[in-house]
């Protein structure tokens, strides 16, 4: 296996398009809190409208021979976008405003890697180029990463990076992990 990273710009994310919505529809199969939500997000519904609300994004792929097989996607943004609603929920807020230093947050907002190619370590190669992305921005002391119930695996891999459960939103259907 020769991995292969590149970093994309927002203007050539369609190469990452069917993976968005195959961890849209990995997302719902571990939910056990509103799995239906999910019917309503995908690459049109969640990463469009993230990267045009973002300041600044970071886009990293993996890909093995001619197959993106991973992607992480993150992203530098007022702390007041994520207040806005989510998919076809009301307005709420993703953390309390007032313990957020800095008028901006650093998001880890999507991360996904094909089922044959986890526990490989490509998935930290990917957390870590986006970390160091994040923490090169002098804009933010705060970054945040969101993770859909049920996933456990994912909870257990960022908590095991060092990052710690500040809340959970949305009745539990988003656990919010910070680096505290």
């Amino acid at each position: 296996m020769s991995i292969k990273y590149k970093v994309i710009s927002a203007d050539n994310i369609n190469c990452i398009k069917n993976l968005c919505n195959e961890l849209m529809v990995y997302q719902k199969t571990k939910a056990h809190i509103h799995p239906e939500w999910f019917d309503n997000m995908c690459f049109e519904s969640r990463m469009i409208p993230a990267i045009d609300g973002s300041k600044s994004n970071f886009i990293i792929t993996a890909k093995d021979k001619d197959e993106i097989i991973g992607y992480a996607y993150s992203n530098i943004c007022s702390k007041t976008t994520y207040s806005d609603g989510f998919a076809t929920l009301e307005p709420v807020d993703f953390f309390d405003f007032n313990s957020v230093k800095g008028d901006d947050v650093g998001c880890l907002s999507q991360f996904f890697i094909k089922e044959d190619y986890r526990k490989t370590g490509i998935g930290t190669i990917l957390f870590n180029r986006s970390l160091d992305w994040l923490n090169s921005a002098e804009s933010i002391d705060d970054i945040f990463i969101f993770v859909s119930n049920g996933n456990e695996d994912a909870l257990r891999f960022y908590q095991g990076k060092g990052f710690k459960v500040s809340h959970q939103i949305l009745g539990g259907f988003i656990t919010v992990l910070r680096n505290f």
